[in-house]
């Protein structure tokens, strides 16, 4: 489709814009030729129009000649000929609708007077159309540009979904070894808890299976998968885990990354309650804050256990997770205490149907 005609704007303008010419021709030709004043509007308004029709064209003419890559010696010439043949065949059009004109409405000898306008009127025909081929020049520019910045975007968003998708499937693994590491330590000591650890675990993997396709969720839905899964671990550790969840009313339904707890409760336990012979209970909570969301993972923790050897794929992976899908507008804060953890996740408000 035409540039001038894919936008209601554009189309309004290029109409007006010649409505303005044709005003300005028939002060013009009323002033420098033998036409009168009833006689240059009623010939220069239609010609007008035919011309805006006829300009049109130049589209065609700027897609033949590229300015990026026609030489300027070979550019300048052609460009000038199209404007004098489109010209010339304007104002032939014109001695048509001049001769309509003095036999419809009596305009005596105005198709022999327009003879004397000619000279004048290829002249502004030729720069009118010279005009008509920098505007499209520019609307293709302007387009170009446009189309280069959406395929930008689109390829920054495809990008940032890749990313995306890596970092939640990196999820599934990694949750997976520390599970399969908690029921090989129990199938020594506890051979029936790890047969109900390995029964829960199945139902776990079969939840999460489904939920981690999608890329947001409700935050209720991810407090349910985080106390399933804390669930699963009290089979391992009894009665030195408990948990509870305060989440509240208004902020079940705002959206979060599937699977964002997953990591950090997973570190809650395996690096907090698990060094703790007394065990303690991992709070989740979230809360509103403004415009936000704010969601804590606490839990109680040794001082002198020993340092982790872990590569921290699960605290970096929620990082990256935010950073790539809210930019500046989420942010994680770990606080490390001498006997006490936690983790502070601040998401923005954006509330599913």
């Amino acid at each position: 489709m035409h540039p001038i005609f894919t936008k209601r704007e554009r189309f309004l303008l290029y109409i007006t814009a010649w409505l303005m010419i044709a005003g300005l021709l028939c002060v013009l030709f009323a002033a420098m030729s033998a036409l009168t004043w009833t006689e240059a509007v009623a010939l220069l308004f239609p010609m007008s129009l035919v011309y805006a029709l006829m300009s049109l064209a130049a589209l065609y003419v700027c897609r033949a000649f590229p300015l990026q890559h026609t030489l300027l010696y070979k550019l300048v010439p052609s460009l000038m000929l199209a404007a004098v043949l489109t010209s010339s065949l304007w104002a032939v059009m014109g001695k048509a609708i001049a001769v309509v004109l003095t036999r419809a409405l009596d305009f005596v000898e105005l198709d022999q007077r327009y003879d004397g306008a000619v000279p004048l009127l290829l002249a502004v025909g030729t720069l009118l159309f010279l005009l008509s081929i920098v505007v499209h020049y520019l609307l293709m520019t302007f387009d170009a540009a446009r189309a280069a910045e959406r395929r930008a975007l689109e390829l920054q968003v495809l990008a940032r979904d890749a990313e995306l998708k890596a970092l939640r499937s990196q999820i599934q693994p990694h949750f997976l070894f520390n599970s399969l590491n908690s029921i090989s330590a129990l199938t020594a000591t506890d051979p029936a808890g790890a047969r109900a650890m390995t029964v829960r675990l199945a139902e776990f993997l079969r939840t999460t299976l489904t939920v981690g396709q999608q890329q947001l969720i409700p935050l209720k839905e991810e407090f349910r998968l985080a106390e399933f899964y804390l669930s699963i671990e009290q089979v391992r550790f009894a009665s030195r885990l408990s948990f509870s969840a305060a989440l509240e009313k208004e902020c079940e339904n705002v959206l979060v990354p599937s699977l964002l707890l997953q990591p950090i409760v997973e570190n809650a336990v395996n690096h907090g309650i698990a060094y703790l012979v007394g065990g303690g209970t991992i709070r989740l909570e979230a809360r509103r804050n403004g415009h936000a969301v704010v969601i804590q993972v606490s839990n109680p923790c040794d001082s002198d256990r020993p340092r982790s050897t872990s590569t921290g794929v699960g605290l970096a992976n929620v990082r990256n997770r935010l950073e790539r899908l809210y930019g500046n507008d989420a942010r994680m804060v770990v606080e490390n205490r001498a006997k006490d953890f936690s983790i502070a996740l601040t998401v923005p408000m954006q509330i599913g149907s």
